[in-house]
């Protein structure tokens, strides 16, 4: 490696949602950026989690000096207990992130050897060659930061997630005076949030969801059950804050939202007094108009708190005549359908809904055009990196930088894996390192691959069909069988003229093999298999999946 060039590499979440983790390398020190997981798409069949492959982390442990975290958001701490399962580095981050983060290790049984260090807003953590400040920043969870990077080739801005609201609900505005401070001293280059860059204008206060929140529970008849990101605790707080002017009692449900709650109000992030606080075991014990549920499942999660009550599987809450539904977050791209099929299911119950298209009952902790304009006015990076956000947000926040007088060679919209170095020479992009992503399934990590989602895809689209038969291998003839199971292919006691054609064509493949004396079981397998799948694409069009069983007697 070139001793005197600076090296960023996006790990992941880089043109893709999720997954965020970002190394800084300068000579032997390398820092890591967050850790974050991504959910699985609906063609991932069985996968729990994507995470991101570290194989290049893994390949310079010896350099890595610490993790240092922007926030407490999934989609940046979720791979945590992963990755500090192969590389033990210190993790630097705030109260809160720190607190989720310890919630993870407890699940995964590793806290006790993990080293978090707990850092605030304003601090430094000075190792040998960089530097790492944290600056506060708002954005849709408390405690949040963005982070200044100091290396002898020059300041590394990373702003992490973030918005510019004048009214936060903690009064923890974002430090622009220190923004501006960096870029009166020179930054190198600024690495910025792209995900709101297609929204024009300005976002709107955290504040004003408040007012409308109290509007709609001035009116409020009955129960009243809010669903809203888990992590977002400063709605949280605006939900409590109604429920309590209305006299209503709050329960939490969903584990995700019962942990960081309560995190929240142990580290004094969330602020609701002990005797507004229900369990969720209890609602049914309090007249319905003093009743708030604050649940899990603003997505449209077949498994969350939200489409169990409106399917009626929720072990505890069952939907009365009076319920208020409030649906307080925006569907992530590619989750509109589930959202959609929630909100007309609990329509069918015959209960109201609200939700963001009749209400102005959620806001972005993104920054928008206007946002991202005066984070590059004030910092004037050098260079220029968009992160965070989809391929297309890239491309668009790179525009914008054009726009506001940058150099086209010196934005920099990069895929994951490939390294940005910077040297006296200038930039080079030409390098690129391993990377990809591992599927968590279950507790096994990554012996889920292409080719067992291929095959869990293809069992999904055609079913299968399982051929058993017994032979005797000493007079070379047919004990018992064939006998045909079928799953997700076709209903046998509706099919049994295909049923018995698969059975008639299994033993007549295996007599041949029999009467030439082949007994090697792969022939066997593969005579029956093909002769099948051959049979049933002519009578069905469909290739179900064919596992043929023999077994010796």
């Amino acid at each position: 490696m070139d001793k005197e060039s600076l090296k960023v590499i996006p790990l992941g979440g880089l043109g893709e949602i999720g997954k965020n983790i970002t190394a800084i390398e300068y000579k032997d020190e390398i820092i890591v950026i967050d850790g974050g997981i991504s959910f699985p798409d609906e063609d991932m069949y069985g996968v729990d989690l994507v995470i991101p492959d570290i194989r290049y982390l893994l390949e310079n442990k010896n350099k890595i000096k610490g993790m240092f975290l922007t926030h407490g958001h999934e989609d940046h701490i979720g791979a945590i207990p992963y990755i500090l399962k192969q590389i033990n580095m210190p993790v630097y981050g705030t109260r809160l992130t720190l607190g989720l983060v310890e919630n993870k290790l407890k699940e995964h049984n590793i806290l006790r050897e993990s080293k978090l260090k707990p850092v605030r807003t304003g601090q430094t953590i000075k190792l040998e060659n960089l530097k790492i400040e944290f600056i506060g920043v708002t954005h849709s969870i408390a405690d949040s930061c963005a982070l200044a990077i100091y290396t002898p080739m020059g300041i590394i801005l990373h702003t992490g997630d973030f918005k510019i609201d004048y009214t936060p609900i903690d009064g923890r505005m974002t430090n622009l005076n220190r923004m501006a401070a960096l870029g009166k001293k020179g930054v190198l280059l600024l690495m910025a949030d792209s995900t709101n860059v297609e929204r024009q204008g300005h976002s709107i206060s955290e504040k004003s969801i408040g007012e409308t929140l109290k509007r709609i529970f001035s009116g409020a008849q009955g129960r009243i059950i809010v669903a809203t990101f888990a992590s977002n605790i400063h709605r949280m707080q605006q939900i409590a804050d109604a429920s309590i002017a209305y006299n209503r009692k709050i329960a939490f449900s969903g584990r995700s939202m019962e942990n960081i709650s309560e995190v929240a109000m142990n580290l004094g992030y969330l602020h609701v007094p002990d005797e507004y606080i229900i369990d969720i075991k209890d609602v049914n014990k309090y007249p319905s108009e003093e009743v708030t549920i604050i649940t899990t499942g603003s997505q449209g999660e077949p498994m969350a708190g939200l489409s169990r009550i409106a399917y009626g599987s929720h072990r505890l809450i069952s939907i009365q005549p009076g319920d208020l539904f409030i649906i307080s977050a925006s569907p992530i791209p590619g989750n509109d359908k589930l959202v959609s099929r929630v909100i007309n299911q609990l329509f069918r119950k015959g209960v109201d809904v609200i939700y963001e298209d009749l209400e102005e009952i959620h806001v972005s902790g993104h920054a928008y055009q206007e946002e991202l304009k005066l984070i590059h006015s004030l910092v004037k990076p050098k260079y220029f990196m968009p992160v965070h956000g989809e391929y297309r947000h890239l491309k668009h926040h790179r525009d914008l930088a054009i726009k506001l007088g940058m150099k086209p060679e010196s934005v920099f919209t990069l895929e994951t894996g490939q390294v940005l170095e910077i040297s006296e020479d200038g930039v080079n992009t030409s390098k690129t390192v391993h990377t990809g992503v591992l599927f968590v399934d279950g507790i096994g990590v990554g012996d889920v691959g292409n080719i067992v989602l291929r095959d869990r895809r293809d069992l999904a689209k055609d079913g299968m069909v399982t051929i058993v038969v017994a032979i005797n291998k000493e007079n070379y003839s047919i004990v018992a069988g064939p006998d045909v199971i079928t799953r997700g292919f076709i209903y046998a006691r509706e099919a049994e003229d295909i049923i018995n054609k698969v059975k008639e064509i299994s033993k007549e493949e295996i007599e041949r093999c029999l009467e030439k004396e082949i007994l090697e079981w792969q022939v066997l397998k593969n005579s029956v298999r093909k002769s099948v799948e051959h049979f049933l694409y002519h009578k069905t069009k469909r290739n179900p999946s064919v596992f043929p069983i023999i077994m010796e007697v």
